[in-house]
């Protein structure tokens, strides 16, 4: 049994490891998490697809732990997300929030998106060397769900620090801790929503739990950690991966900038070639199943891996290579079934915004250090950039 997922190289290219794997098998056994738990990795496009359906995965964790010491101090908002459930509760609990991030919903909020770019882009130097990830990939989607859902300006650089930590892979610690003080933060807001109410997303749900007992307090404060981190984690990853990608890659820099009205319909590529999402969250069979060529017994983790499925040569000629003309619609990067991202529009709008304006404004952008000197955060779950130095120009 190997365990590729805790070495340096993985997190600074897991690619390699993806491909090796999956050429010996698709489903493959690996350890999983810091108790190092026998279970299995999903590398292959079909059988990643298939998984993300199979009725007999579950995510469930509250069962699955049930009885189980895991010597974690997970706070519940965090570790029995809205993630962490199957239908029915899954179900509702999607329904209460899925109209705030409807295509019309996000269609309504771009002027804001791109006033906020606009913004971000201004505090940019004109000729000068600036860092992409805190200059704008963190601050645009963290700006953005925090407006949605009322949180002050002046608490928002703190959440995305315990957004940040939540995702230290090897520090278990630390992500406990940041749990605690996301989910302590987000009932306090809660509190002070019920004294003084507003037009915000947080307050629709409070209102939804006050007077229609759809939710009990503890799921709206599990929602509304959910909603605030996994509303910018993913898009800050992306818009830091989607810039160094066509940094990279002359061609795709080159129709971007000529067609700057064009990027939208390269956005399903750039994630397809290197998803946000390396490993999706947990998983594990409630039955005997059958993935692939591989048997996996009841009670088994299973973890999904979009960013690996992407890279498949079975869906995706010449995956490691990026193209512009190819059509990558249906890769996994958000999901698939009823888990897909519920934020996918917003993030594909913020991205499409972000992107357009900075390579309009900047025609001449490029890195200021080789990509090969980049540091990526030490994260299983997330795949993206500690930083991006670039020479604004």
């Amino acid at each position: 049994m190997s365990d590729p997922l805790s070495c340096p190289e993985f997190f600074q290219d897991p690619y390699p490891f993806y491909d090796e794997l999956r050429a010996t098998a698709p489903v493959s056994r690996v350890t999983t998490g810091s108790g190092g738990r026998p279970g299995y990795l999903v590398t292959g496009y079909a059988e990643a697809k298939a998984a993300f359906t199979d009725p007999g995965l579950s995510k469930d964790t509250a069962r699955f732990f049930a009885g189980r010491s895991t010597g974690r101090n997970l706070h519940p908002a965090v570790a029995h997300t809205m993630l962490a459930t199957d239908p029915p509760e899954h179900t509702r609990l999607r329904r209460l929030v899925s109209k705030a991030f409807t295509t019309g919903a996000v269609t309504r909020l771009r002027p804001y998106i791109q006033h906020t770019v606009d913004h971000l882009l201004d505090s940019l130097p004109e000729n000068g060397e600036a860092d992409l990830v805190t200059g704008l990939a963190i601050p645009l989607p963290v700006t953005v769900i925090c407006q949605l859902l009322g949180v002050p300006e002046a608490d928002r650089p703190q959440l995305c620090t315990w957004s940040n930590d939540l995702f230290a892979a090897g520090h278990p610690q630390r992500i406990d801790s940041a749990s605690h003080a996301v989910a302590g933060y987000i009932a306090h807001l809660i509190d002070a929503k019920r004294r003084a109410p507003d037009d915000s997303l947080l307050h629709d749900l409070i209102a939804v739990r006050d007077e229609g007992e759809q939710l009990s307090e503890d799921e709206l404060v599990s929602l509304a950690v959910l909603l605030l981190v996994a509303g910018h984690e993913t898009t800050t990853n992306f818009i830091g991966t989607a810039v160094l990608t066509l940094l990279q890659h002359p061609a795709l820099l080159n129709r971007a900038r000529s067609n700057p009205a064009k990027i939208g319909s390269m956005l399903d590529e750039l994630l397809r070639y290197d998803s946000p999402v390396g490993i999706a969250t947990f998983r594990y069979s409630t039955e005997t199943i059958t993935l692939g060529n591989t048997e996996i017994p009841a009670g088994t983790p299973v973890l999904i891996s979009p960013a690996a499925a992407n890279r498949d040569p079975a869906r995706y000629p010449a995956p490691s290579c990026p193209d512009a003309d190819r059509d990558a619609r249906g890769h996994l990067a958000f999901g698939h079934g009823i888990h897909r991202c519920l934020g996918a529009p917003l993030a594909l709008a913020e991205a499409e915004i972000a992107l357009r304006a900075l390579l309009t404004r900047f025609p001449g952008l490029r890195l200021a250090v080789p990509a090969g000197e980049l540091e990526w955060r030490r994260a299983r779950l997330m795949r993206g950039l500690e930083s991006l130095p670039v020479l604004m120009l």
